[in-house]
């Protein structure tokens, strides 16, 4: 993990990704490039360290600043999960059940 972070280190214009829960019931994400898809138990955003998935049970968007990249959801949260590119194989599973 902390190759990850070294690596990108050296970026200086890179935009924080901060995820903050306030009791399993609200989150507040930073450095969200865009919101892929969401319903009421999953959210896909596009993140500056790759996709996060977000389940849960009556999610909801309580905000979405576009321009700072910043997301709320609350809700119930049961997981996050980041996709990344170098578990291929799993993030392709993953998306053929999200997109289903």
């Amino acid at each position: 993990m902390s190759q990850y972070y070294e690596s990108n280190s050296n970026k200086t214009n890179a935009q924080e990704h901060d995820v903050i829960m306030r009791g399993r019931r609200l989150l507040d994400i930073t450095g969200v490039k865009q919101v892929e898809s969401f319903d009421n138990e999953e959210f896909l955003l596009e993140t500056v360290m790759g996709f996060l998935a977000i389940r849960g049970q009556n999610l909801q968007m309580k905000n979405l600043d576009v321009d700072k990249g910043i997301v709320s959801i609350k809700g119930k949260v049961f997981d996050l999960v980041y996709i990344d590119d170098q578990n291929g194989d799993k993030a392709k599973g993953f998306f053929s059940k999200l997109f289903r």
